[in-house]
Parts: C-alpha cells; structure tokens; sequence
C-alpha cells in the first residue's frame, strides 16, 4: 500500500463540492495537504455549517467559474467535473498531477478489490453481491457510485478484505488503476449530456480493465458487443454470463435454472423463480452477482438463501406497494431509453407507465418501437420537457391488446398513441401523476414510474422525484 505521506504539504486543488469530494477533503487533511476547494456554484448553494467546519480545518473555497490551477502540486476531479475542461489541459500541459477519489481508493486499498460498471444494473449487481459475501461473513464493503464514497472506509481495508465498488463512466474516465475482479454489465449509449458522443462513453469504461493483470479476473455480459469488446481489452482471465443463452463457461440461464459452469464442472445454483427481482434484464444481474461469488469460493446455498431474500434497491424497479390490487413500482433511477425498455419488458401483466423528464440527448427509437409493439400497455402519463421526443417515436399503427373484448378499458378523451393506449399529458405534480395513474389502474395492473429521462425539468434528482412517488403512493 502506498504511504500517504506523499500529499502532506502539498498543495491540492479538490474540484466540486458533492459527497465524494468531502469524504476526499477529510483524507487529504488527515494526510496532511494544504487544501483548496474549488466549485462553480454559488456559496449560498451549500451548508454554512459544513464551509465554516472546513474553514477551521484550514481549507480554502473559490466559488464560481473555474479559471486555473497551475499554482497547485495536485489536482482532484470530482466526477462531475470533465477531463476535458480547459484549467486541466493547463494544468496538465504543465506536468501538474491530475487524479480523482477513485485513483487514490485503488492507490491506497488493501484486500481484494470488485469494480462493477455498466449503463444499468450495476447499484443491483453491486448490493446483490454485498449481500452474498455478508452471508458467509466476509470482511467485505460496498461504495463507489452507489453514493458511499470509497475513500469513507479505505483506512479499514487490510489483506483479508474485499471492497465492492460500483463505478460510472465519470468515474472510469482516467482511470490509473483497475479492479482485481472488473465486472462488465449491459453497456449501451448513456450520458450524452456528459460524453462527447457514444464511442467516448464506452471508451470510459474501459478503464475498468486497462490496468488490470493477467492474474486478475473480468467477468463480461456476453449478450452485449459492447461489454465483450471492452473485456477484451483486458489480459486478465475471462468469464462471462448470459441471461438469454448457454455458454461454455460461466454462468447463465437454461430454462428456469441458473447454472454455474467451469470447465468439465456444472452446478445449478438456483431457479428464477427464487429470485424476487422483476425482469429478464434482472437475471443478467443476478449471473454476474453469482459468477463474482463462486470466484470468490462461496457456496452455492449462501448464494442462494440470499437470492430468495434480497429485494433491490430503493428506485430500481423497487415493488412500493399494492393498492387494490395494483402494483406500484418505482424505477425512478431509470434515466436511459433502456433501463425503461427492461422494465417495460419485465411484466406481462397490463401496464401503465409513466414517461418522460429532462434531456440527456437520448435516442428513443427502440424505445419507441418497444411501446408500439407491446401488447400490454393499457396508457402513458408522459412527463415532462423529453416526453414530446417520445411520443414522436411511437407509432401510430401500434398494437394493443386492450381494444377488445377481453379488458373493459377502453380509451375516451385523449388521443391514441400506439393503438388503443389511453395518454395522459400535461400533469405538473407528483401528486397529480399518480392520482392520475391510481384513476386508469384496475386490478391486475401495475403502475411504473420508468421515465427513461433525467429529472431536472421537475425534480430535484432522481431520488427525489423516487421519493415523491413513494410518498404520494402512501396517501392512496
């Protein structure tokens, strides 16, 4: 393990003010930098209480636009702040050393080290896991992206422990170290708001296995080109699920059995029905969960007790509550074109969701043709600024299950979208959304906030607009 004496006296530049960057504040100080905390919002925007506490600590703040960093030893970027921004090519070109939180977890981290990536699952995958090790007692911690800053526990890490790290794009991006088990998820396009393009968010990841060694291990979900062409990029040793097909080695499913298989030997570790999470997109997560654990050694009824009790985390596809018969989930979390696609797609029960939020330059073409060839889309409350773009990759010719017969729904007012879907617009409020949604529910149906967008037109983030669901779900 490095010694950190390496920052004391140094003088470090922090950028951004948000959780993680605190957590690194507290580190460096204990190592004994002299520090200065840069952030482009206003000081009126933060706790006084935090400022002034740092303050004494003898940390500096400069508020507002960020200009230039050439007279500090050490940068650290905040996972919000891009690589690209002009001050660090300054700095840069000027030899100044540039690194993020994560860089110096790895630098500083003792035990075994899972780094799990990907453009959805990875909070699921991550806590899944966590769990698993827990139940066989292992010395294991769980941080990263799933909003625990990693540097929060590195100074408990010794030789026996194993650290769970979820990690982002924003994360991966400058990479200097890689993890001893590098999990590789569904990678499809995401945060184009963020990436200069698609290409540039999936060379992020890759710095999940760029430094890895070929005694190291990458465990790839081979039903993404994606994610098979980043593993490759590894010299590790390769291992890969599937939730769609058998593989030669790995795990998978077959049928309604997830099975483990390494070389001459296959075990079946569990059935799908003993998994609690909804969706086919869910089973990919549990594969890679359970091909981390038997790396690890751990047996196969541990893993299995855990699948039979482990619920998700809250806004991913997270079952809230029955009401009268209908179910709520909320899947606030979902801000991609895909994970709503996934959670379409987890039910065959009649669905009623709601859509739509603030930009991330999205492309809704598949999930455009998703909603137009469903049979199991009874109405969309559509939200927000992105909900317009939508609707306009939604067939008009699409099919419905619910013109006939067979179901007493049957659309009024509104105008058809694909088919015989009943929409619901200009709704401001939560409280509206799902009044509105508890109106068009009947029994056997499930409701699901999935909104395939940011939040920010309406919200706070994602787990406020999570949390007032939930909340307004408990007045029903």
């Amino acid at each position: 393990m490095a010694d950190t004496k390496r920052f004391r006296g140094k003088k470090i530049a922090v950028l951004g003010f948000g959780v993680e960057s605190r957590e690194t504040v507290e580190f460096l100080l204990k190592a004994g930098a002299r520090l200065t905390l840069f952030d482009e919002k206003d000081e009126q925007e933060f706790d006084t209480s935090k400022l002034t506490h740092l303050r004494k600590e003898g940390v500096s703040f400069v508020f507002g636009p960020f200009d230039s960093f050439k007279d500090f030893d050490i940068i650290v970027r905040s996972p919000g702040i891009r690589p690209g921004i002009h001050a660090l090519h300054e700095a840069g070109d000027l030899g100044i050393e540039i690194t993020s939180a994560t860089n110096i977890f790895f630098e500083f981290a003792h035990g075994t080290t899972i780094g799990i990536t990907g453009t959805k699952g990875k909070g699921t995958t991550a806590a899944l896991l966590f769990q698993i090790l827990k139940a066989v007692e292992r010395d294991v911690y769980l941080g990263g992206n799933i909003g625990i800053p990693a540097l929060s526990f590195v100074e408990k890490l010794d030789g026996d422990s194993i650290s769970i790290l979820e990690l982002s794009s924003f994360q991966l991006i400058d990479a200097q170290h890689s993890p001893a088990i590098a999990v590789l998820l569904m990678i499809t396009e995401d945060h184009l708001d963020y990436h200069l393009n698609a290409d540039e968010y999936a060379r992020a990841k890759i710095g999940i296995v760029r430094h890895q060694g070929k005694d190291d291990t990458v465990i790839a979900n081979l039903d993404y080109p994606s994610s098979l062409r980043i593993a490759e990029q590894s010299v590790a040793k390769k291992i890969y699920v599937s939730a769609r097909k058998s593989i030669p080695e790995g795990c998978y499913v077959s049928g309604t059995d997830i099975v483990w298989k390494l070389g001459a030997r296959e075990e079946k570790i569990a059935q799908t029905t003993d998994v609690l999470l909804p969706g086919k997109h869910n089973l990919e997560n549990v594969c890679a969960a359970v091909a981390v654990a038997k790396v690890a050694g751990v047996e196969n009824k541990y893993i299995r007790e855990t699948l039979k009790a482990f619920r998700g985390l809250t806004h991913r596809l997270q079952l809230v509550a029955e009401v009268k018969g209908v179910n709520y989930y909320n899947d606030s979390i979902s801000t991609t074109p895909e994970s709503a696609i996934a959670a379409i797609r987890a039910f065959n029960a009649p669905e009623i969701l709601i859509l739509g939020g603030s930009s991330k330059n999205s492309d809704f073409t598949e999930l455009g043709k998703t909603i137009s060839s469903a049979h199991n889309i009874r109405a969309i409350i559509g939200i927000g600024a992105e909900w317009p773009r939508i609707k306009q990759k939604v067939s008009p010719t699409g099919r419905s299950a619910f013109g006939g017969k067979s179901h007493k729904f049957q659309p009024k007012a509104d105008p058809p979208l694909a088919g015989k879907i009943k929409i619901v617009e200009n709704l401001r409020t939560m409280n509206e959304i799902v009044k509105k949604a508890h109106t068009l529910a009947e029994p056997g149906d499930v409701v699901i906030l999935s909104p395939a967008c940011a939040s920010f037109d309406m919200f706070k983030d994602y787990k406020d607009r999570g949390d007032q669901f939930v909340k307004e779900i408990t007045k029903l």
